[in-house]
């Protein structure tokens, strides 16, 4: 939520200021003249409910200005996601990346198994993995998805030692293996 907050600032500070380059060069070419533009600024300090709204537009967009310094030098130092552990001889960091890889691999050793994609959640009490896969329509499917999970699941505890509580598979299609002629009579 807050993503979607700061690029939503982001996108309505990106167009005031476009608007007020665009006012810059407008100056700077001359299509606004020096006369006009003295006539604005005479307006501005005689108009006391416009210095207001002006005083008050000027520190809203200060503090966004601050915020967005803030967001750039926070993103800037966080590191992809991971899942920390302490060993008796240091830290050990395993990216979400590379258990999504352990578990692609493990259902890939699968017979009948063609396209695969897998989504990892850390959660406190371990992973959640769901996999998504296309499978070749040949081979029983509640047993084929019940090898993919068994075979994931030891193979992510296995080789990172980080418990999985649930592997869930999702059976997305399967492989049409030959062509189908039409008969047009």
């Amino acid at each position: 939520m807050v993503k979607v907050v700061d690029k939503l600032l982001l996108f309505l500070y990106s167009i005031v200021i476009g608007c007020f380059s665009i006012f810059l060069l407008a100056i700077g070419f001359g299509g606004i003249t020096e006369d006009l533009l003295g006539d604005w600024i005479s307006d501005l300090y005689s108009n006391d409910p416009f210095q207001i709204t002006l005083i008050v537009t000027a520190v809203i967009f200060f503090i966004l200005s601050l915020r967005f310094i803030i967001v750039s030098l926070h993103r800037g130092s966080a590191s992809a996601p991971s899942i920390d552990q302490r060993t008796d001889f240091g830290d050990i960091r395993i990216s979400l990346e590379t258990i999504e890889n352990l578990a692609l691999k493990a259902a890939s050793r699968q017979r009948g198994v063609k396209d695969l994609r897998a989504r990892i959640r850390a959660t406190d009490a371990g992973l959640d993995i769901v996999i998504r896969a296309v499978v070749d329509g040949e081979s029983s499917i509640p047993v084929l998805t019940e090898e993919i999970q068994r075979a994931v699941k030891e193979h992510v505890e296995d080789i990172a030692g980080i418990p999985v509580t649930n592997v869930a598979v999702y059976v997305a299609n399967i492989i049409q293996t030959g062509t189908f002629k039409s008969r047009v009579e």
